[in-house]
C-alpha cells in the first residue's frame, strides 16, 4: 500500500512540476479566502457555473442526433424526443437549463446591484460579467432558432430584421447575417455552427477571465457589508474575516445546489413547458414561411429588451421608430457596462445606503419584470403606455444615479442635477398629456403624474438622504427584517398593480366559446386504446402522426402486436414504421386544396381542452363546402370527423357577448346564445351514440392525441419522483455536513 501511495505521490509531483495544478488549486480554492458572511444571494455565481456545465454536456449529446437543415431540423428534434434513449430528458435538461441560466444570471446581476459588487476594485470583474451576459444572449438566440418551429423562425425573422433599421448598411447587414434573402436553411446552418462551436469557446474564455479577475490578490470577493476583508489580517497574512473557499464554501454551496436541483428537476420532469414560457406552444409546429403566427414574441429572457424596442413609437426627423427603438434596446444593454462610473456612493452595500437608493433599486427591479411581461403580450394602447413608463424609468435609474448616490449632498442640488432629473420629469409629463384622452387605465396616468413629481424634486430629496457609516469589518449576512419586507412589498406592488391594469379581459380560451374542461389521464390504458382505434378509423384517412411509430404505440398502450397489425396499421405499412398515411401530399392537395396537418403534436400546439372543445362543437352550415362549421375554429374546411358516431347539430352559434367582451349570462347564470340551437335528438340517426357516449369517445381520442404529443411523459414523471426523492436525501446530508463544518466559524 505504501508503495502505491509513494508512486501516486511521485506521479502527482511529476505532473505538478510541469503543470502548476497545486498552485491553481491554492489560488482559486484551497487558499482563496472568501468573506465569512456570504448569504443567499451569493449562491447564484456557482449555480451559473453548474448550469453552464449542464448546457455544454447536454448540448454535445443533442448535436449527435440533430440535423441542421431546414428540411430535417424539426423532425430530428422530434426524433430525439421519441426515439433516442433518454432523448426527451436531454432536450428538457437543455431547454430548462437555458431558462435557468438566465434566471440565475439575472439574480446574480441583481446581487451585484444590491451590494455594489461593480465598484472599485471590481470594475473589470463587472465588465467581464456583462460581456458574458451579452455573449449568453447571442448564444441563446442562436440556439432558440435551432428547433425550427414557428416561433423560432418568425422570432428570428423579427430580431434579425431589426438590424435593417441601421442607416446605409442595414439591409446589407441583415442579408449578411441571414446568408440569404430570407431566414432559410443557410441561416439555420450558420446559427448552428455559432451556437455549438464559436460562442461556447468565447463564453468559456470570458468565464475564466471573470474568475481570474475576481480571484486576483488585489481584488477578491465582495460581501453583504461591502467591506474589504483584506484590510485586517493575522500574523500569517490570513484575513480575519475570511475562510478558505475549500472546504467551507464547497460544502456550503452544496446546500444551495441541492435546493436549485430540486426546483430545476421538478420543472424539468413535471412541467418542462412552464406554461409556454420555457417551450412556446408555437414551436411544436414546424416553421412555415407562408403562415405568420398571430403574435410574434421572443423567448421570455429577451422580452424586457423587446418591450423597450416596442416602447419607442415616435419619429425624429429622418430617424424612424424602428431605428430609434433598436437604438434604445442597444442602449439598455450598453448602459450596464458603465454602471461602475455612474455610482458615486462611498459605500457599496444597500445595507448602508439611504432610503432613496433602496427605493430606486426595488422600483428598477419591478419595472424590469414589467417590461418582461409586456414583451410577451400583444400590444395595446394601455400596454404601450406602460412599456414607455417602464422604459423611461429604466434609463432614469442609471442616468440619475450620480444625483442620488453622490456623497456630497450639496452637489445633489446642483444645476446639473436638476437638469438631469428635470429631463425625465418632462418626459413623464409629456406622456401624461399625450395619453390623457386615450383609452388607457387611469392608474397609468396617475403613475405618470407621480413620477413627474418625484423626478422634479429628486435632487431635493437626495440632498436630505442619509448614508450610514460603513463598518470596518463584516457584521452580518442579511438586511434587517423590516427593510427586507418593505422592499419586497414595494417590488410586488409596483410589479403586480400595473400588470393587472393592462392584463387580458374578456377573452375566450377556445375562439368564440369557453373551453370545455377535461383532464388528460395517460394512466388510463383502456381510454388510450379506444382513442388509438378512433384515431385510426376516423383521423388517419387524411391526417398523419408522422413523428410517432406504430410499434411504440403498441408497446406503450399494451396492444398485442398482432391486433395492431390486423386492425390499426394501414395498408402495406409495418409495425415499426412511422404513422404516416398512404395519401401523398400532392394527392391530398387535389382532394382538399391543402394537405391536412399532421396530428402528432396538435395537443401541444393548441391544448387538449381546445381539441376536445373543437370536436364537440361542429354544427350544420350549408354555406360551407362540407356542409358543416365549427364554433371554436369558424369557417372550417373539413367534414365533422366524428359525424358517424354523433350525427350533426342543426346549428351552433356562439354565445352573446356583453359590452365588456364577456359571454352574456341570464339571471340564473346560464350562457345566452344568439339564437336557439336545435340540439340533436338522441337516437334519431341509427347507430349514433348518446351524448355521454360521444363525449367519452371524444375524450378518448383527445387523450390518445395527448399521448402522441409526448409519448414519454409517464416514464419521465415516474423517473422524476425517484430523482426528487434522491435530491431530498442529498439536501439533508449537505445541510448537516455544512452545519458541522461551520459550527465554530463566527
Amino acid at each position: 500500500m505504501n508503495w502505491v501511495v509513494n508512486q501516486l505521490a511521485g506521479l502527482w509531483g511529476w505532473v505538478d512540476n510541469r503543470l502548476p495544478v497545486q498552485k491553481a488549486w491554492d489560488t482559486h480554492m484551497g487558499k482563496y479566502y472568501a468573506p465569512k458572511n456570504f448569504n443567499f444571494w451569493y449562491f447564484f455565481g456557482v449555480l451559473s457555473l453548474l448550469v453552464l456545465v449542464n448546457q455544454l454536456v447536454t448540448g454535445v449529446w443533442l448535436t449527435m442526433s440533430y440535423t441542421p437543415t431546414a428540411e430535417g431540423a424539426f423532425a430530428s428534434v422530434e426524433y430525439i424526443m421519441r426515439d433516442v434513449e433518454y432523448g426527451d430528458l436531454l432536450r428538457y435538461m437543455h431547454s430548462t437549463g437555458a431558462s435557468a441560466f438566465f434566471v440565475v444570471v439575472y439574480l446574480h446581476m441583481f446581487r451585484g446591484l444590491m451590494y455594489g459588487s461593480y465598484k472599485s476594485p471590481r470594475e473589470l470583474v463587472w465588465i467581464f460579467g456583462m460581456t458574458i451576459y451579452l455573449v449568453l444572449m447571442a448564444e441563446a438566440f442562436m440556439g432558440y432558432v435551432l428547433p425550427w418551429g414557428q416561433m423560432s423562425y418568425w422570432g428570428a425573422q423579427v430580431i434579425v430584421s431589426l438590424f435593417g433599421a441601421i442607416p446605409v448598411i442595414g439591409e446589407d447587414l441583415v442579408q449578411w447575417i441571414r446568408g440569404d434573402y430570407l431566414i432559410s436553411g443557410i441561416t439555420l446552418n450558420r446559427f448552428f455552427a455559432l451556437h455549438v462551436v464559436a460562442l461556447p469557446i468565447v463564453l468559456l474564455a470570458l468565464v475564466v477571465m471573470h474568475i481570474l479577475a475576481l480571484h486576483d490578490k488585489h481584488v477578491g470577493s465582495n460581501n453583504p457589508d461591502g467591506v474589504e476583508i483584506k484590510k485586517y489580517k493575522d500574523e500569517n497574512g490570513i484575513p480575519l474575516d475570511g475562510v478558505p473557499f475549500h472546504p467551507y464554501y464547497t460544502v456550503h454551496d452544496l446546500v444551495g445546489i441541492s435546493v436549485f436541483l430540486f426546483v430545476f428537476c421538478f420543472i424539468m420532469f413535471f412541467m418542462p413547458e412552464m406554461g409556454g414560457f420555457f417551450l412556446e406552444k408555437a414551436n411544436f409546429e414546424e416553421a412555415n414561411n407562408l403562415k405568420t403566427p398571430l403574435h410574434i414574441a421572443p423567448v421570455w429572457y429577451f422580452t424586457p429588451f423587446y418591450a423597450v424596442l416596442r416602447a419607442v413609437t415616435m419619429e425624429i426627423g429622418p430617424l424612424n421608430a424602428k431605428f430609434l427603438g433598436f437604438m434604445a434596446m442597444a442602449a439598455a444593454i450598453a448602459i450596464l457596462f458603465v454602471l461602475p462610473w455612474l455610482d458615486r456612493s462611498k459605500v457599496k452595500s444597500i445595507r448602508y445606503r439611504g432610503w432613496i437608493a433602496r427605493v430606486m433599486l426595488m422600483s428598477f427591479a419591478a419595472m424590469f419584470v414589467v417590461l418582461g411581461y409586456l414583451g410577451v403580450q400583444a400590444p395595446t394602447e394601455g400596454r404601450t403606455l406602460l412599456s414607455q413608463i417602464a422604459t423611461v424609468f429604466y434609463f432614469a435609474y442609471f442616468v440619475t444615479m450620480p444625483v442620488w448616490t453622490t456623497p456630497d449632498l450639496a452637489k445633489a442640488k446642483s444645476k446639473l442635477s436638476f437638469v438631469l432629473c428635470g429631463v425625465f420629469a418632462v418626459i413623464f409629463a409629456a406622456m401624461t398629456f399625450s395619453y390623457v384622452k386615450a383609452d388607457v387605465p387611469a392608474l397609468l396616468l396617475g403613475l405618470c403624474v407621480f413620477l413627474t413629481v418625484i423626478f422634479a424634486v429628486l435632487p431635493l430629496l437626495a440632498s436630505r438622504d442619509h448614508v450610514l457609516v460603513e463598518p470596518e469589518r463584516v457584521q452580518a449576512k442579511g438586511l434587517p427584517l423590516h427593510i427586507v419586507l418593505g422592499g419586497l412589498a414595494l417590488f410586488l406592488i409596483l410589479m403586480i398593480v400595473p400588470i393587472k391594469a393592462v392584463a387580458n379581459t374578456g377573452a375566450f380560451d377556445c375562439g368564440a366559446v369557453p373551453c370545455d374542461k377535461m383532464e388528460v389521464d395517460l394512466h388510463d390504458k383502456e381510454s388510450l386504446q379506444r382513442g388509438a382505434k378512433y384515431f385510426t378509423n376516423y383521423c388517419m384517412g387524411c391526417h398523419s402522426a408522422k413523428y410517432s411509430r406504430f410499434g411504440r404505440v403498441a408497446e406503450d398502450l399494451a396492444i398485442p402486436p398482432e391486433m395492431m397489425e390486423g386492425n390499426l396499421v394501414l395498408g402495406g405499412q409495418r409495425l415499426g414504421q412511422l404513422m404516416e398515411i398512404s395519401m401523398r401530399p400532392a394527392q391530398a392537395k387535389v382532394w382538399f386544396g391543402v394537405a391536412p396537418p399532421d396530428l402528432s403534436l396538435v395537443t401541444r400546439v393548441r391544448s387538449p381542452e381546445w381539441v376536445y372543445t373543437y370536436l364537440r362543437n361542429f354544427y350544420k352550415d350549408e354555406a360551407r363546402p362540407w356542409g358543416v362549421n365549427n364554433r371554436v375554429f369558424p369557417n372550417v374546411g373539413m367534414p365533422h370527423v366524428l359525424i358517424g358516431p354523433q350525427g350533426l347539430l342543426e346549428c351552433g352559434p356562439g354565445p352573446k357577448l356583453n359590452h365588456h367582451g364577456h359571454a352574456a349570462r341570464n339571471t340564473i347564470g346560464e350562457l345566452e346564445v344568439d339564437e336557439h340551437c336545435g340540439g340533436l335528438v338522441e337516437g334519431s340517426i341509427k347507430g349514433t351514440m348518446k351524448k355521454e357516449e360521444f363525449d367519452q369517445a371524444a375524450y378518448d381520442l383527445v387523450n390518445f392525441l395527448a399521448y402522441l404529443g409526448e409519448p414519454g411523459a409517464l416514464k419521465r414523471e415516474d423517473m422524476g419522483k425517484r430523482v426528487l426523492f434522491f435530491i431530498l436525501i442529498f439536501a439533508a446530508c449537505a445541510y448537516f455536513l455544512n452545519k458541522e463544518f461551520w459550527r465554530n466559524i463566527h
